[in-house]
């Protein structure tokens, strides 16, 4: 099994979860996160640093977000491994919650 970072890390991209990760499975994008499912071992521990609640193990992924299972299998390969915080982006807090955030989504 693996974990998943889900919509509400887009614009937010607390960087938290990476310190903690004992595989660097975390790879980081313009204004995202996403988690190699291929290296994630599911040791939970990343789950309980996401501030903004946006990592799930898969099978535990919001209904409509599942679509975030292909996101993160997608961009893992082609963005770099990150393994130290970063501070979040400035406008982080006035980001966190709100939906339809996809469309936002920078992959480049």
């Amino acid at each position: 099994m693996t974990h998943v970072v889900t919509e509400n890390c887009i614009n937010c991209k607390h960087t938290d979860c990476v310190e903690v990760c004992p595989v660097d499975c975390f790879h980081e994008g313009p204004n995202f996160l996403v988690i190699d499912p291929e290296s994630c071992i599911d040791c939970t521990l990343c789950v309980a640093e996401c501030p903004v609640g946006a990592i799930f193990a898969e099978d535990d992924v919001p209904a409509g977000q599942e679509n975030f299972l292909g996101i993160n299998a997608e961009l893992s390969p082609l963005w770099p491994v990150i393994t130290h915080k970063k501070p979040a982006l400035p406008d982080a807090d006035e980001w966190d919650g709100k939906p339809d955030k996809l469309p936002l989504l920078q992959r480049e």
